[in-house]
């Protein structure tokens, strides 16, 4: 009953929590703060419309799947590499526009730098993979988490900092890190559970994924360049290349 319930729902309850947590981290851009700068930048309204309809169309899909609407979800597939392909170049537009060299980078760009490609590399593998279900869905799946630092990243203010609400801002900045790891490890955690409980071990793929995601981790870490600073106070409010919007300040 356990192996059959995550086989059909996992990846449909995974996507909408994905669906949810871009659309409160970019709340403001959507709904509550129209008109922000960003919102009238060419390159962060192009990048952030096809990031945001590619976690749409990974919920779309994987509901398919899961209601065993196989044929429709080959033909909207067809969608999907179009939007995949926009965030590639959208994803190279902005880099190029906002470059200021490798070594003036904290960890946190330099691991966005390296993990954004590494999305198109394991969704263009997923396409290639299509006529092979269990590696297709991996490869995509995979290319979506190396992705998420943007979401990541703004999710914190709105739903994690009214939860600490007393605590000195220092703090607050100090809990970031250890929150953004501990999250965007979850989803690799319910990866690996997924398996373990649908085939009885754990897929080469889901394995390799992992270990690129802390390879990438390890290099922005390790790379010559400023240290992420999570002490110093928030700097005043400005337009980031990572998280395509304008940050708000944190409650102290």
């Amino acid at each position: 009953m356990t192996r059959s319930l995550m086989r059909r729902y996992h990846f449909p309850v995974v996507s909408l929590v994905l669906v949810a947590l871009t659309l409160i981290a970019f709340g403001d851009n959507l709904f509550t703060d129209v008109g922000q700068p960003s919102n009238h930048d060419p390159k962060f309204i192009v990048h952030g419309l096809l990031c945001g309809a590619w976690i749409i169309l990974l919920f779309i899909h994987t509901t398919l799947v899961a209601a065993g609407n196989i044929r429709f979800h080959r033909k909207l597939g067809i969608a999907a590499l179009v939007v995949a392909m926009g965030v590639t170049l959208s994803t190279i537009w902005v880099f190029v526009a906002v470059w200021k060299g490798w070594a003036a980078m904290d960890p946190e760009v330099k691991a966005n730098r390296l993990l954004l490609p590494s999305y198109s590399v394991a969704v263009a593998i997923g396409y290639l993979q299509r006529r092979r279900p269990a590696r297709h869905k991996r490869f995509i799946y995979a290319g979506t988490l190396f992705m998420l630092e943007p979401v990541l990243a703004r999710v914190y203010d709105p739903l994690i900092v009214p939860l600490l609400r007393g605590m000195p801002t220092a703090q607050v900045d100090a809990l970031f890190l250890p929150w953004m790891s501990a999250t965007w490890l979850a989803f690799f955690a319910s990866w690996l559970a997924y398996d373990w409980l649908t085939i009885r071990r754990l897929h080469a793929i889901t394995i390799g994924a992992l270990l690129w995601f802390g390879l990438m981790w390890a290099i922005a870490f390790g790379a010559p360049g400023p240290a992420w600073n999570t002490g110093a106070p928030p700097p005043p409010a400005k337009m980031t290349a990572d998280s395509q919007v304008v940050k708000p300040f944190r409650a102290a």
